[in-house]
């Protein structure tokens, strides 16, 4: 049974569907010995499929891990400049890759599969997948401040961002700082942080706690553990 290139990249864990798609059209990747460009193509079992002259076959155990992600690591499986990497601190015997991302100052939830089709499932935007900070920022956060986050703010000079929700979790008006919590859908880059910004708040401390229905009950910082899908979505 045929399939298309880009579904078939995904599935073995590439990386998303729309990421494989991008190698695809970049010259990444070859199929029978020709490197291939066009998205159209298909490919069956007896086909021979390389990412950067490596045999890419799909892996039949699919394994799901939650890792509660500490500050200074980045979210890539390799990284140009040499920093740490997420996979530095999760090390198995399979080829695994992070969903999504988070910067490099920024703690918490992220889950790392072999599962190319969960990994599309997760960061394809109209799955809608919830995701819960916990933000630390300078400044008293306003009950209208908190409106504005609900009903969405303008992020990258002409973006309005979804409807979100959002809380006052503490306020300390000694040290000037507040906690809040902000659950939201869309994945644009560094969006908690923007957002902040857009009602006039520095982040000065950003931690994902939750994805989907999956939490970070008794994971400490800097520790991972086995999940089943079933826990995700």
């Amino acid at each position: 049974m045929e399939e298309r290139l880009q579904k078939y990249l995904a599935t073995c864990g590439i990386a998303s569907r729309r990421k494989c798609e991008e190698l695809i059209l970049s010259g990444k990747i070859e199929v029978n010995g020709k490197i291939i460009t066009e998205l159209g193509t298909k490919v069956g079992e007896n086909d021979i499929v390389k990412y950067n002259g490596k045999i890419v076959k799909k892996e039949e155990e699919k394994i799901y891990i939650l890792l509660n992600k500490p500050i200074g690591y980045v979210t890539t499986v390799k990284d140009q400049f040499k920093r740490d990497t997420v996979l530095d601190l999760v090390k198995v015997n399979k080829r695994i890759m992070p969903v999504g991302r988070l910067d490099m100052y920024t703690s918490g939830a992220l889950i790392l599969t072999n599962d190319g089709e969960l990994i599309n499932q997760l960061t394809h935007p109209k799955n809608e997948i919830n995701k819960t900070y916990n933000v630390t920022v300078r400044g008293i956060v306003t009950k209208q401040d908190i409106q504005n986050l609900e009903k969405g703010v303008i992020i990258d000079e002409n973006y309005k961002t979804a409807p979100a929700k959002a809380k006052i979790l503490k306020i300390d008006n000694v040290k000037n700082i507040s906690r809040i919590q902000i659950t939201i859908h869309e994945g644009k880059n560094r969006q908690i942080r923007k957002m902040c910004d857009a009602i006039g708040k520095k982040v000065m401390a950003l931690h994902r706690s939750k994805i989907g229905k999956l939490d970070l009950e008794g994971l400490k910082i800097g520790e991972w553990k086995y999940i089943n899908k079933d826990e995700i979505l």
